[in-house]
């Protein structure tokens, strides 16, 4: 299991100069971090601390691609993740992380990233997530196909809609 210590950046050591750290994410970091959408990954993590003023710029670059469960069959589908974007760390009485601003307590000097790293990488997953029609399980597209709910054109049944008639007349009229 992944240790989740790993990901602390000690701010004390970025006063000296800008810091470097990179991470390597894998089934591990999500098992860690207790992912219930991301089921596995593979990830490189490039992360940048530099101070700025009294404040600490840190700057999150990650690339790679995750595994999920398509919504339709049910069966693994990977998606790819590319995130480029800064946070900013100040010191602080107490913890707080209002998801722009990290404060961090002086007294502590460390900030662990990974829930961040974790934030950054599940808002680039997308609410819904199915395969591309033809790439789900074989059988679960046969019955797809089987049950298709799709309701045929009112004008293929030979019935026309009159309320559609009545709204296009109040267009007309407003013209």
């Amino acid at each position: 299991m992944d240790n989740l210590d790993s990901y602390k950046v000690d701010l004390k050591a970025v006063a000296l100069g800008t810091v470097e750290c990179q991470w390597q994410l894998g089934h591990e970091f999500f098992v860690a971090v207790q992912s219930t959408d991301i089921q596995t990954g593979a990830l490189d993590v490039r992360l940048s601390v530099k101070p700025v003023g009294g404040a600490f710029k840190m700057c999150f670059k990650i690339d790679g691609e995750v595994q999920v469960q398509c919504d339709r069959c049910l069966e693994p589908m990977t998606l790819p993740i590319a995130v480029d974007t800064a946070l900013t760390a100040k010191w602080g009485d107490e913890y707080d992380d209002d998801g722009e601003v990290i404060t961090i307590p002086e007294g502590s000097g460390e900030v662990n990233v990974a829930w961040n790293i974790y934030e950054f990488i599940s808002l680039e997953v997308p609410l819904r997530h199915v395969h591309p029609r033809g790439e789900c399980d074989g059988m679960v597209e046969q019955l797809l196909e089987q049950y298709d709910s799709t309701e045929p054109e009112a004008e293929e049944d030979g019935c026309i809609d009159n309320r559609w008639d009545e709204l296009k007349k109040i267009l007309d009229n407003n013209k």
